[in-house]
């Protein structure tokens, strides 16, 4: 039997550590153990810290056939993450995006074990885990994104994930945690539990970026009808950024992706309707990968042999390769909604906001098909149409935010709010507009 237990330790060149205590139990041995402890830090939420003193000068482990062992884990950013982070002050939010198929026995209580340990984070977001894996994107300060991140990576399971960090610009991307068991890490219509996603061989093989580079650049050059290029994403993803040579998708809910898998009467919308499933190489990206991953191995189930995935999705490839063969922005899922390629690579060029892109003359006004320069979505001012749309500055005048005239007449009305604010629950709107009339 083993119980683990976890404290925070401040060292005198204050760097702080992971101890993990665990207690196991043998059949054949017994010790007393004496320590002393002066002080330690524990974290709170918020940022802040808290001294405490812990009156131990000496205890012991007095049960039969029990001894203590003791492992120190750095948990703050290693080499890999300072890398990435560029000087990232630790008080600096960041979003961290990471998914990883692995078989978990007992899913519930891995959820308990995380959300022990985040107990003392300040970390908003999504953390999804099954007995297939864990997919993940999450914001906080830096330490305490890194400090799960690393955490997460000393299990010998989850060793090799490959996370991506980006910035928060206005603090917390996500309004609160949501870190919970889900039988699907990723949504789609009907019954696809028995997908074998623990197996790599039944999934796309997955490229490099600078291999997917150079697979698009011979597409690209030699227009070659043997490749399919796969936006895997939802039409609102492609308006305001994508792979250059991949069409629009032509759904906006992933869960109704049907590529590969469309009837007659869906053949003209269906990239693959008519592709040779022998020869044809299909090239499937998203943005992070996963749900090229999972939407794989249907495709291998139905026959197509040359499935190529781009290895973490395009957020990986922005940061290793640029803005080669990209235009435009990205979308996110958060309330960041669309980064521009210099945020995950400082190198490239870029305006100073996050909104905006030099290369964006596909991307038009849901209304009046304008060119956009915001490269931006807004929801429809309607709270109950709520409609993703971009939309031009004349536009959002115009319709006070809202998608159509229809919407101007919805009894609830939220304001038009300045970029890049985050839309509040209704009540907040209703009475402040009672306070208002009162």
């Amino acid at each position: 039997m083993q119980l683990p237990l976890s404290l925070t330790i401040l060292d005198s060149g204050n760097a702080a550590a992971m101890a993990t205590i665990t207690l196991i139990h043998r059949p054949t041995i017994s010790c007393t153990i004496n320590f002393s402890i002066t002080a330690i830090r524990v974290p709170l939420r918020h940022r802040k810290w808290k001294p405490r003193q812990i009156a131990v000068a000496s205890s012991s482990v007095t049960q039969p056939n029990t001894f203590l062992s003791v492992s120190l884990s750095n948990s703050r950013p290693n080499q890999e993450h300072r890398r990435l982070l560029h000087e990232t002050s630790e008080e600096d939010f960041l979003v961290v995006n990471f998914y990883h198929f692995v078989s978990i026995e007992d899913p519930e209580a891995e959820v308990a074990k995380h959300l022990y340990v985040m107990r003392d984070l300040d970390i908003h977001g999504r953390i999804y885990l099954n007995e297939q894996g864990i997919n993940a994107q999450y914001s906080g300060p830096s330490k305490d994104v890194l400090a799960y991140a690393n955490w997460l990576r000393e299990d010998p399971r989850f060793s090799d994930i490959l996370v991506q960090v980006s910035p928060a610009i206005n603090g917390h991307a996500f309004p609160k945690l949501k870190l919970r068991y889900k039988p699907s890490l990723v949504q789609l219509e009907g019954d696809f539990s028995h997908l074998p996603l623990l197996d790599p061989s039944k999934r796309a093989t997955p490229l490099t970026p600078s291999e997917w580079r150079e697979r698009l650049e011979t597409m690209n050059r030699n227009k070659d009808t043997k490749y399919i290029l796969l936006d895997m994403r939802n039409g609102y993803e492609w308006d305001i950024g994508h792979f250059q040579g991949a069409q629009r998708p032509t759904v906006d809910n992933f869960r109704c992706t049907s590529f590969g898998l469309s009837q007659t009467e869906d053949a003209a919308s269906d990239p693959l309707a008519n592709a040779d499933k022998e020869k044809t190489e299909v090239l499937m990206y998203c943005t992070g990968g996963i749900r090229c991953d999972v939407y794989s191995t249907i495709l291998r189930e139905r026959g197509f042999q040359n499935l190529y995935t781009l290895k973490g999705g395009v957020t990986n490839y922005l940061k290793d390769e640029g803005i080669e063969q990209w235009v435009g922005n990205l979308f996110v899922f958060d309330s960041r909604l669309s980064l521009p390629p210099s945020a995950y690579n400082p190198e490239v060029e870029s305006s100073r906001t996050p909104q905006f892109s030099g290369n964006n003359a596909f991307a038009r006004c849901y209304i009046c098909t304008s060119k956009v320069s915001q490269l931006r979505h807004r929801n429809c001012a309607n709270l109950d149409c709520n409609l993703l749309f971009l939309c031009c500055k004349e536009c959002v005048e115009e319709l006070r935010g809202c998608c159509c005239t229809e919407c101007t007449s919805s009894p609830r009305l939220r304001p038009v709010l300045a970029e890049p604010q985050r839309y509040q629950k209704w009540h907040i709107y209703r009475d402040f507009r009672r306070e208002q009339a009162s």
